[in-house]
């Protein structure tokens, strides 16, 4: 069963309920998406560790840049 097929049946049965609709899929994804980096972003705070460029830094040290002409 698809996201939008079970979101219509959860329509269907809030309705014969007589209770309020659920929101549609993804409408709070943005919210759930920066939740998540700000916790990780608290986390790395409380860790002693560096909260921005963890990936790019961690991607240098593996592949370094070549030396500029």
């Amino acid at each position: 069963m698809s996201v939008t097929q079970q979101y219509l049946l959860d329509i269907h049965r809030a309705r014969q309920l007589g209770e309020p609709a659920p929101p549609a899929p993804g409408t709070h994804d943005r919210q759930v998406v920066r939740a998540w980096r700000d916790r990780r972003r608290f986390h790395a705070v409380l860790a002693g560790r560096p909260v921005r460029g963890r990936v790019r830094r961690a991607l240098r040290r593996r592949w370094p840049l070549p030396p500029r002409a």
